[in-house]
This record gives structure tokens, sequence and C-alpha cells, in this order.
């Protein structure tokens, strides 16, 4: 209240926004299984997914083919969306993400439902995660990745003596 308030000139001078700032709502579509547990729990409704099943060939003679969803749609309509984060703490699969972008105002309505596309455009806007604490121990994916690293490494013939 002893300060004199600063007026900013947007859109000229852009927001210092603080670095995990919840903006949109951004889609890794590698990571979606289309398992709708984000359509489900959505108190808006405001989350449209549509899929396929696809049979996939066996990966090893004599074993059984498999089917898997395929993503056709996935939109959210940001004119019904209140922003909560339920969709993206509920995916299991972490194919969700809150981007700091904000400016994505439209000029009509109909046009806030963002498709796949766009959502995918704003994946690359997300920062990354905060480190991890120093003392903690190595996820457990980290850890069989670089095991099998290391064995892919290991059973590879180095250079012979008489290779010139």
């Amino acid at each position: 209240m002893t300060r004199k308030t600063v007026t900013e000139q947007y859109p000229d001078a852009q927001p210092d926004l603080p670095p995990r700032t919840r903006g949109v709502i951004a889609l890794f579509e590698e990571n979606c299984t289309v398992c709708m547990l984000c359509a489900r729990e959505c108190p808006d409704w405001c989350i449209y997914i549509d899929s396929h099943k696809e049979t996939v060939p066996a990966a090893v003679p004599g074993g059984r083919e498999r089917s898997r969803n395929v993503l056709d749609r996935f939109a959210i309509d940001f004119s019904l969306c209140m922003y909560c984060g339920i969709c993206i703490e509920v995916c299991p699969f972490d194919a969700l993400f809150w981007s700091p972008e904000f400016e994505y105002a439209e000029t009509d309505i109909r046009e806030l439902t963002h498709e796949r596309d766009k959502l995918r455009e704003w994946m690359w806007t997300v920062p990354a995660p905060p480190a991890l604490d120093p003392g903690a121990e190595e996820p457990k994916e980290i850890a069989a990745a670089r095991k099998t690293a290391e064995k892919l490494a290991s059973a590879q013939p180095g250079p012979q003596e008489g290779d010139a």
C-alpha cells in the first residue's frame, strides 16, 4: 500500500509470469492411451475423445493378436472449461500438462474448442518439471533404461586387435 501502483501496458509489454503458471491444457499425444479418465472425471464435460480399435499382430511367433485403442479426436472446449486441473491430475500416463500459454482468445465462442493439433502445439511451451531432490532415489524408469543401455553396450563386440 505504500508503493505506487504500476500498470503493465499489455500487449505491448508482456507480463512477467511465474515459471509454473497455469494457462492452457496441452496434450502429449504419444502418451494418450484413450482410457477416457480425463473425460469421465471432468466436471464440465468439456473434453471430447473419439477412438477406434486396431488389431496389433503378435510380437512373437505363436503369440496372440492384441487390440489397442487409437486416438481419432481429442478436443477441449475452453469456453466450458473451468481450469480445475482434474483431467491433468487423473491422467495415469502423463498425457496432459499445464502450459503457461494464455493468449488464445477467439472472436467467436465456437472457435474455443481446440482440437488435438492445437493442444499438441502448446505441449512445446510446457516448462520442464522442477529438479529432483539431490538426495532422492533415481526414478525406476531411468534406472531400468540405464541398466538396459549398459547391457546392450556390453553385448556389442568391441574393435578387434587386427582391425585398422
